[in-house]
């Protein structure tokens, strides 16, 4: 089936980067020094979502007491100095191998930085697989629609023939705008129950892929 695509778009953030558990730490910290009540990882996957100041607000912050830009730099800052204790999921590069070995392209699309974005992939050796690797040009995760429509242009319209891998319904909303098909990963940033209202194949390992 994956033969029948000509290009898949990956997302990064727990798509490629296993980054959960860093994020729900520092999460967590900024929580407790606000005296606000700390989360688990179940609760975190049910409460996170795409622009990311919405989940902040779920999570008790007062924009009027402290602006979003300032709690969400404090996430950021720690996130940065962290960010080489994450390892990419079990199983991607092996199957970036793969599609590479069947001629298909294949790019990344996140709301990560871009300068961080392409040094972390550089990092995990991801870099050489990829036609384009595109994200934002501030710190905010505020979406990445408009990054879609973007390489929509480079790569050309897909006819059917797109694939869009992530871990979220915000992943599943930019593929529907860019006409490609979808798989969530339920390993990331939301749950299982929350990527089931997209009605879009799901999967709980990425080498499930080969068999699709």
């Amino acid at each position: 089936m994956l033969k029948k695509y000509r290009h898949i778009i990956w997302d990064w953030n727990g798509t490629i980067l296993n980054d959960v558990d860093l994020g729900i730490e520092i999460i967590n910290r900024i929580l407790s020094e606000r005296s606000l009540p700390k989360i688990t990882k179940e609760i975190y996957k049910n409460v996170f979502t795409i622009p990311v100041k919405d989940y902040y607000a779920k999570l008790g912050f007062d924009f009027e007491k402290e602006p979003f830009e300032v709690v969400g730099r404090l996430w950021i800052e720690e996130y940065e100095k962290r960010k080489y204790e994450c390892s990419i999921y079990d199983g991607v590069l092996d199957v970036m191998e793969r599609i590479k070995n069947s001629s298909i392209e294949q790019s990344i699309l996140s709301a990560y930085s871009q300068h961080t974005l392409e040094e972390m992939a550089t990092r995990h050796g991801i870099d050489k697989y990829c036609s384009h690797i595109v994200g934002l040009d501030n710190i905010y995760a505020a979406g990445k629609l408009h990054l879609g429509l973007e390489l929509l242009k480079k790569i050309g319209n897909g006819n059917g023939r797109l694939l869009l891998l992530g871990d979220t319904l915000h992943d599943y909303e930019v593929a529907k705008a860019i006409g490609a098909d979808c798989i969530l990963l339920s390993t990331g940033h939301q749950s299982k129950e929350i990527l089931k209202s997209a009605g879009v194949k799901i999967i709980d390992d990425i080498r499930e892929l080969l068999n699709y």
